[in-house]
């Protein structure tokens, strides 16, 4: 039964790490589950204090990736049609366009073009629509990289009580 628990708690901190990247799974709770399952294993062990800390961190860490490109558009004078069309680009990078670049590079190139046609059809101008657009942009790269860093991390813990 703790090898089972071993091995569904890395594959949640492996599709935990993969949710940081790709929209639509929530790569820091399925990482935290991993955390969670491995810790009912005697071979990791983790304190409440831990299993507390971490999960309060990864809803903060969740709902500030929302959060996130908002506030970074705002800070760089965009709008809610920014947000909307960083959003947009980022579907569009899910399902993969004819055209266009795929995989990672689109990943990071449709959310920046979502969110510049966004801008741009707001305020009809290509100069603030940029720099709204690049708002957008860092906003949700930095959402990314938080979690991506979280994941990793509790992925070293468990690895780390393992060994």
């Amino acid at each position: 039964m703790n090898t089972f628990l071993i091995i569904i708690a890395f594959v949640c901190l492996a599709v935990g790490i993969i949710g940081s990247v790709a929209p639509g799974l929530p790569g820091p709770p399925i990482s935290w589950l991993g955390l969670l399952l491995a810790g009912l294993t005697p071979w990791v062990q983790t304190s409440r204090m831990l299993l507390v800390v971490t999960a309060a961190v990864a809803v903060v860490i969740t709902v500030f990736d929302y959060v996130m490109p908002a506030l970074s558009t705002k800070r760089y004078g965009g709008s809610k049609h920014g947000i909307w069309g960083c959003n947009i680009g980022l579907l569009f990078s899910l399902f993969g366009l004819p055209i266009g670049p795929t995989g990672l590079v689109g990943l990071v190139f449709w959310p920046f073009v979502g969110a510049l046609v966004g801008e741009y059809i707001k305020q009809q101008d290509l100069k603030p629509a940029l720099r709204a657009a690049w708002g957008a942009f860092i906003g949700f790269l930095s959402g990314t990289l938080m979690k991506v860093v979280y994941c990793v991390a509790l992925l070293v813990v468990v690895i780390v009580a393992l060994v």
